[in-house]
């Protein structure tokens, strides 16, 4: 463990570490009145739910980071056929949380696979694209693992989950586009892909049906929504109250008003809203630069990886952050629909607090290989 320590990314670490216990101590401000007066259990019921959540993770990074990135990839198939079969049985068997089929209820916990195949296709793709390297050439080769997305992706469109239908479709195409397949592949795929695109919704608009639920359609309903406080801009609308009462400094940690049954759920999608009226506007500008610090650090121990493996890892992950923060982020402020898509490291959340953390594991592991083999190539020199 001490070789592993030792090439740890430690300014990473350290505030992604900082972010995960303020993210703690807001789950608790934001949940305890929910908590407490919608579902009469104890104010400190999400806030113990989280702590148990960070620990699994925490325990389980700890086994992760012992393995090879190379070992990651090898178990990635199997667990991308499990969690696959999962969604598909979700479909039949999956409990409605929200208006989407998207959980397993287990009673104690509910799992959500569609945060877990984000992160298990991210190493599927670096092991593939790594191993075939040589063979990117050949249509076969470079563009069998997006098919194996797009079915994903459709069974995850099916539950209906159009945010993260959008991320994990994002992910795949920023991918794609990074890995060194031939730039003729690579050209015509995108080409084929926005003209099937472009004509499937000229169809769909021609025919006079739509393949959107009427609330997804609410949702593109965004503009200006405090003139719809009564109707579907009301989120949108209690966001933006909750940001004005916290001006600056805000009204102080603990005494926000909005999270008094005026925002649903305000500890998942919604959290920023009760940090900037809670602290500010200043706090709530520090953690969007803590968020571009992470990011920026993600993508620099991608640049500085050997190998196609690391440096996909590293690239996929940090556009997974960054989609869950802007879409998040976006939504709150009414520049897009809400999604329900939760803010990484602040968010309640089991199943994505757990993915998160095996990611940020994932790309640590990707620094102590990066700092491996330079050790040993200054040994040879």
């Amino acid at each position: 463990m001490k070789k592993i320590f030792k090439y740890l990314d430690k300014s990473l670490l350290i505030v992604t570490i900082l972010l995960f216990i303020f993210g703690l101590i807001m789950v608790f401000s934001a949940s305890n009145v929910t908590a407490y007066m919608t579902y009469k259990v104890s104010p400190y019921n999400y806030f113990i739910k989280q702590a148990i959540f960070l620990v699994v993770g925490f325990v389980f990074s700890l086994v992760m980071i012992k393995f090879n990135t190379r070992s990651y990839g090898f178990f990635s198939w199997g667990l991308l056929i499990i969690t696959t079969i999962s969604l598909a049985f979700l479909l039949v068997i999956g409990s409605a949380k929200n208006q989407a089929v998207s959980w397993y209820d287990l009673g104690f916990v509910s799992i959500q696979p569609s945060e877990f195949i984000k992160i298990i296709t991210i190493v599927f793709f670096a092991y593939y694209y790594d191993k075939n390297q040589d063979e990117l050439n050949s249509w076969g080769k470079s563009l069998f693992p997006i098919a194996i997305a797009l079915g994903i992706a459709g069974l995850i469109f099916l539950q209906p989950d159009l945010g993260t239908t959008i991320i994990y479709c994002s992910i795949v195409g920023v991918i794609f586009l990074a890995v060194p397949i031939a730039k003729e592949i690579k050209y015509k795929t995108v080409f084929i892909v926005l003209g099937l695109l472009f004509f499937g919704v000229i169809a769909i608009v021609g025919s006079g049906k739509g393949i959107l639920l009427e609330r997804q359609l609410e949702r593109f309903d965004f503009s200006n929504p405090c003139s719809k406080i009564l109707d579907n801009g009301n989120q949108v609308c209690n966001c933006y109250i909750a940001i004005n009462n916290g001006g600056l400094t805000g009204v102080g940690l603990g005494n926000s008003t909005q999270k008094y049954l005026y925002l649903p759920e305000p500890y998942t999608d919604f959290i920023f809203a009760i940090i900037v009226e809670e602290l500010g506007v200043i706090v709530g500008v520090l953690l969007i630069l803590m968020y571009i610090f992470v990011i920026f650090r993600i993508l620099l121990i991608g640049r500085r990886s050997p190998n196609n493996r690391g440096a996909i890892i590293c690239y996929g992950v940090a556009v997974y952050l960054f989609l869950h923060i802007s879409v998040n982020l976006m939504g709150i402020m009414g520049i897009m629909p809400m999604t329900g898509v939760p803010l990484p490291f602040m968010s309640y959340g089991g199943s994505f607090t757990i993915c998160l953390i095996a990611s940020l594991t994932l790309v640590q592991r990707v620094s102590v290989e990066n700092g491996i083999l330079k050790e040993r190539s200054k040994k040879n020199a």
